[in-house]
């Protein structure tokens, strides 16, 4: 079972989509990048909700709005992607199974109870490593990352991509 949402994934994506490989930024809707990247539209409407609401992306309106990136792309983090969509998740509930023991009949003595439980600390720490590394990459980290195992004609072909789609989308279908 996976910790994060796959809405995380959708939404550190499409946060790429909107980053070409020079870092500049490129509105896109959100029915493009549902398109784009072949998944459910309506749950990355909702996504962009999240995203939105956090302020990681602003909206316009009017016909072919869409949405842009409300930061520049190195200011947006993973860790903020993913605390826009899942929120502040614990890794760990403790649940102070230290102090129920059999052995202690309900009454647990002090030394059980003294000082933070280990097995929380562990976690905890776990979870705060985590979070770092999650905090150590933007959104134009994973961009350029990808642009750089890329082939030089994808750049070309989602902007391609991106205008045919636009230019249908403005064209009345003929009967």
């Amino acid at each position: 079972m996976a910790f994060y949402s796959s809405g995380v994934e959708y939404g550190i994506h499409s946060l790429m989509s909107m980053v070409d490989a020079k870092g500049n930024e490129r509105e896109l809707s959100v029915r493009e990048m549902a398109e784009l990247q072949n998944v459910p539209y309506d749950y990355l409407a909702k996504i962009f909700t999240r995203l939105s609401r956090a302020g990681l992306v602003v909206s316009s309106e009017g016909k072919g709005g869409g949405f842009r990136l409300a930061r520049a792309s190195e200011l947006i983090t993973v860790l903020d992607v993913v605390q826009a969509i899942d929120g502040d998740k614990s890794l760990f509930e403790c649940r102070e199974i230290r102090q129920r023991l059999a052995l202690f009949d309900e009454t647990p003595p002090s030394w059980a109870c003294d000082g933070p439980c280990g097995v929380r600390s562990v976690m905890d720490g776990a979870q705060q490593r985590m979070e770092e590394e999650l905090g150590r990459y933007s959104i134009l980290d994973l961009v350029r990352k990808m642009y750089r195992k890329a082939p030089d004609t994808f750049t070309i072909e989602v902007k391609q991509w991106i205008s045919d789609r636009r230019s249908k989308a403005a064209t009345p279908e003929r009967e």
